[in-house]
């Protein structure tokens, strides 16, 4: 299954700030044709910063979801600009949305978020020995800092507004790379 399909045409649907809407028409190599739709973004990077305050506690915050209409606990994170350096844009997310920096970042892993609809991609990184320092940041209201301990993770996973999948990897990532220090 090395041989991708063949694009054979692509057409922009529909256009908004943030997205476009692309559709695809493909042929597969058994020649059967399928026309599929993606998301189009920017071409920018993103990082989620999974920050531990000890071996034993993560920084999440609770930030308010457009797509899911209601507050979730997550993890810090966002865009950088061509250029930018992912630890550098790490540690001035991590600084704008939880009041911390790192003095050790560490690249776990790259997550895509949707492949069958979008190619966007997250770098998950480990913030450790943090201080506490802010930057101003880009969101419209402050958001809460919310510690919580690893030893409590599957609770954690069980809450309401514990939702989002790549928050949910990376902090089982984390507590299986801890598990082996």
């Amino acid at each position: 299954m090395d041989e991708k399909p063949e694009i054979l045409d692509t057409r922009l649907v529909a256009k908004s700030r943030l997205f476009g809407i692309e559709e695809l028409h493909l042929r597969f190599r058994n020649g059967v044709e399928r026309t599929y739709e993606r998301l189009r973004t920017p071409p920018i990077a993103a990082v989620m910063m999974v920050p531990l305050l000890d071996e034993e506690t993560v920084v999440l915050i609770r930030e308010y979801g457009a797509g899911t209409e209601r507050y979730e606990l997550t993890l810090p994170k966002g865009a950088y600009e061509h250029g930018e350096d992912w630890r550098d844009a790490a540690n001035r997310e991590l600084k704008e949305e939880a009041g911390y920096g790192a003095r050790k970042l560490t690249l776990l892993k790259e997550l895509t978020l949707s492949p069958g609809y979008m190619g966007h991609r997250i770098k998950v990184v480990l913030a450790e020995n943090l201080y506490e320092e802010s930057l101003p940041g880009d969101e419209p209201e402050e958001l809460e800092v919310v510690p919580w301990k690893l030893s409590e993770l599957d609770r954690l996973i069980e809450r309401d507004d514990v939702t989002e999948a790549r928050v949910i990897a990376a902090l089982l990532m984390t507590r299986r790379l801890l598990e082996t220090r």
